[in-house]
């Protein structure tokens, strides 16, 4: 069994991993039980594993496609050795109909699949596919930490700053460091981090369950606000930038993110505030023109009008719920992935960093 990501020894604020990989299982912590309770849960199947993605145990584009790994590795772990391939294809078919937005469960699937086609027994299956989910996991890791280096050169803060982000993008959203939540933790860790101002995410509340918990757990200091607020944060210009990161980003530039974030780039705009992306290049889909390609997630409403089983409003009160929405790119001013920073961007721009 290859081994997955340990915790740095840098000094860098690694946060809470949100997953354990074991071979035989993958362990991971329940997000929707946050910051309540910490509590894991165990599969053995790539079942299991498509379950927990669409229930959003386990959420955040980049952390979605190396659970997605897992599941594969899984799926030959527990093959049952007759047709040990159809039961590896029915997997991956499975774990791809989980979510249909992020666009790194497709890709980290299809390095899976393409992995699994070379595979001549299922004894080279089981070594392989674990081999490849675990260097999918620790990519990750390493591009986050890439993507913090990337942003800091270009942000180039002369004194400590403020900066509001939106939704969850930290180590509980990746293999354990962060996209946007990574950036603000190197601000930290260079003591140029004045505060953070989290906005609180709703429907489902990731900004104060998740980003709140694990900055204030990593002694990272943070404000967290309404998402109404935000507005009023920027008029009284107690922000230099909005962090955020993304599920999917076209050839344009365009970028789908938890909804509310289209509002938030306005309101940069508006107020003269930056405006950054930040996330891997797996997230980037350039084969998709613009935004207008992206299908976008649609839940159920009672999302909306309950929390908890709590009623926040009429019972059968029609809904609309989608889970992300598309800045345009023209609102964004850098695009930040391992890779490097596309400024402004554009098709061009786009292209020369992507191709």
């Amino acid at each position: 069994m290859a081994e997955s990501p340990k915790p740095s020894s840098s000094g860098r604020s690694i946060g809470t991993f949100a997953m354990r990989w074991h071979g035989n299982s993958l362990e991971l912590l329940d997000q929707r039980l946050l910051p309540g309770e910490e509590h894991w849960i165990t599969l053995e199947g790539a079942a299991g594993v498509a379950q927990s993605i669409r229930d959003m145990v386990v959420r955040g584009a980049p952390a979605i496609g190396i659970s997605a790994a897992y599941g594969v590795a899984l799926a030959a772990r527990h093959a049952g050795g007759g047709d040990w391939k159809a039961e590896i294809k029915q997997a991956i078919r499975e774990l791809a109909a989980s979510r249909p937005t992020a666009v790194n469960l497709f890709w980290a699937l299809q390095r899976m699949e393409q992995v699994f086609h070379e595979c001549h027994s299922l004894a080279e299956a089981v070594k392989r596919l674990d081999q490849e989910a675990v260097a999918i996991h620790q990519e990750d890791l390493a591009a986050n930490i890439a993507m913090a280096d990337h942003a800091l050169e270009f942000m180039a803060p002369a004194s400590p700053i403020s900066v509001l982000t939106h939704c969850n993008t930290g180590a509980l959203a990746t293999g354990g460091y962060g996209t946007a939540l990574g950036v603000i933790r190197r601000l930290h860790e260079e003591k140029l981090l004045k505060n953070v101002f989290a906005d609180e995410t709703r429907p489902w509340l990731q900004g104060s369950r998740l980003t709140a918990w694990e900055l204030a757990r990593d002694g990272i200091p943070v404000t967290l606000n309404a998402d109404g607020a935000a507005a009023a944060i920027m008029a009284r210009k107690n922000v230099r930038w909005v962090i955020v990161g993304a599920d999917r980003i076209t050839a344009n530039g365009d970028v789908a993110n938890k909804i509310g974030t289209y509002s938030l780039a306005v309101l940069a705009r508006h107020h003269k505030v930056g405006f950054m992306v930040v996330a891997p290049s797996s997230t980037v889909d350039m084969s998709l023109a613009s935004g207008s390609d992206i299908p976008i997630e649609e839940r159920e409403g009672l999302e909306v009008r309950e929390i908890r089983g709590i009623p926040l409003a009429p019972a059968g009160v029609r809904v609309f719920n989608p889970v992300f929405d598309v800045t345009p790119a023209s609102l964004i001013d850098a695009i930040v992935t391992e890779k490097g920073v596309v400024h402004n961007p554009n098709i061009t721009g786009m292209r020369a960093l992507f191709g």
